[in-house]
């Protein structure tokens, strides 16, 4: 009798079940919904995919026949935003979905000349941020600052934006304005920024010695008076991008070091917003001997792709120092992390920005193309910069009265520090 009534109650439930699966099937039957999509094509996807794509096109057939738009609505531009949306779901600001019409922007941004405000702009904790102003462009000059916040572009909110969109509402015609609503941490409220908008040719690099015979040329007195006091011949490199004109310009400064009787080296990578990964390797090759890795590629298998060295190491023996601050992005990370684990280079400034993973452009069969997140660098100590950037050994602030007084406090301990090492 026990396992009798052990039965009867998974029985009572098979039977309800079964009861309830045929009314709804008869239901279904006599009331049947099928959905049609038009002017669909490559429905097939692959066969690992289990998800219930039945919902997609329910929302889909929504959106065409109900919304008070929906008969406007253009199938490509429905499906562009489809993918956006999947993209968006994973959180990664450097992910992105490029329609075509983007790709062509996307390239000139990284190889060429473009109309706009030439500032490095990134989302950073869900917030549109300035990485850095390139050097004498119309933001540097408007006074936009790394680390600022971007809170509207033109009176319209930034909540949500992706970069591409970002890029596209602030970039225009050369000579018309924008307007920037931005925030500062050393700001009581946010000021509105007007920035006319200029041709942008990326600047690469800067050379200038710091010396006894250009003592009349440096007009902060306070740095002037540190050279004047050391007594030394030191090479300022200002590397303002890692580009492909970068490897011949500091293969030019490197001669001019090696054979100019100079004392030690300032490698300035302040509002460096970073390039090309090959343009990092081929500078870290002036320091580091052959086979040193600079950086290594880890990938979500665990697979990892390691890049070594490949230079002369011509410089290796010069005392060096080098400049960072939140405007240190990516390639500019990976030089300043890689000479101080190799060599124990002093990093002297701000946290860097903490741009440390690994992108690649990858085609889609309609010439669009997703901007793919596939590794994240590591440096040779084992530390990964994204997101946290890298501290400096020194830590300068520049205060409201260096601000006023166009103080450099940061080179100016740059070159005590290198003048103690010389020493």
């Amino acid at each position: 009798m026990k396992n009798l009534k052990r039965l009867q109650i998974p029985l009572a439930i098979t039977f309800f079940i079964i009861i309830a699966f045929y009314g709804g099937y008869r239901i279904g039957v006599k009331n049947p919904k099928q959905i049609t999509i038009e002017n669909i094509t490559n429905l097939e996807g692959p066969e690992t995919v289990k998800t219930n794509f039945g919902i997609f096109w329910e929302a889909w057939e929504m959106l065409k026949d109900e919304h008070l738009k929906g008969a406007d609505i253009v199938d490509q531009e429905l499906l562009y935003g489809a993918i956006t949306g999947l993209v968006d779901s994973l959180s990664d600001p450097n992910t992105n979905f490029l329609p075509p019409e983007d790709s062509k922007q996307f390239e000139e941004n990284v190889n060429g000349n473009f109309g706009g405000i030439g500032a490095e702009i990134s989302i950073k904790d869900d917030q549109l941020v300035v990485v850095a102003p390139l050097e004498g462009t119309p933001a540097d000059k408007a006074g936009l600052h790394p680390d600022d916040k971007i809170l509207t572009i033109d009176g319209e909110g930034t909540d949500g934006i992706d970069i591409n969109e970002a890029v596209q509402r602030i970039r225009g015609e050369i000579g018309t304005e924008v307007v920037l609503f931005v925030s500062r941490k050393t700001w009581e409220f946010p000021r509105e920024i007007k920035i006319i908008r200029d041709n942008i040719e990326i600047p690469t690099l800067e050379w200038n010695y710091l010396g006894e015979e250009t003592l009349d040329d440096i007009k902060d007195e306070q740095v002037r008076g540190v050279i004047e006091r050391g007594d030394k011949k030191i090479a300022h490199l200002r590397l303002f991008s890692f580009n492909q004109n970068a490897p011949v310009a500091f293969y030019k400064a490197a001669l001019r070091i090696l054979i100019g009787d100079l004392d030690g080296i300032i490698i300035d990578l302040r509002n460096n917003p970073g390039g090309f990964l090959e343009v990092a390797n081929s500078l870290s090759g002036w320091f580091l001997e052959k086979g040193d890795i600079i950086v290594s590629e880890k990938f979500r298998s665990g697979e990892e792709i390691v890049f070594r060295a490949n230079g002369n190491a011509a410089l290796r023996d010069f005392p060096t120092v080098i400049l960072v601050n939140k405007g240190s992005a990516s390639a500019s990370e990976i030089l300043a992390g890689t000479l101080r684990a190799h060599l124990g280079t002093k990093l002297i400034g701000t946290n860097t920005f903490g741009k440390g993973t690994v992108q690649e452009l990858r085609s889609l069969s309609d010439g669009s193309k997703i901007k793919l997140t596939i590794a994240n660098w590591v440096l040779p100590d084992g530390s990964i910069i994204d997101k946290d950037g890298i501290a400096p050994d020194i830590e300068i602030e520049f205060s409201e009265e260096d601000i006023e007084n166009q103080h450099d406090a940061q080179l100016e301990k740059a070159i005590e520090t290198l003048l103690e090492e010389i020493k």
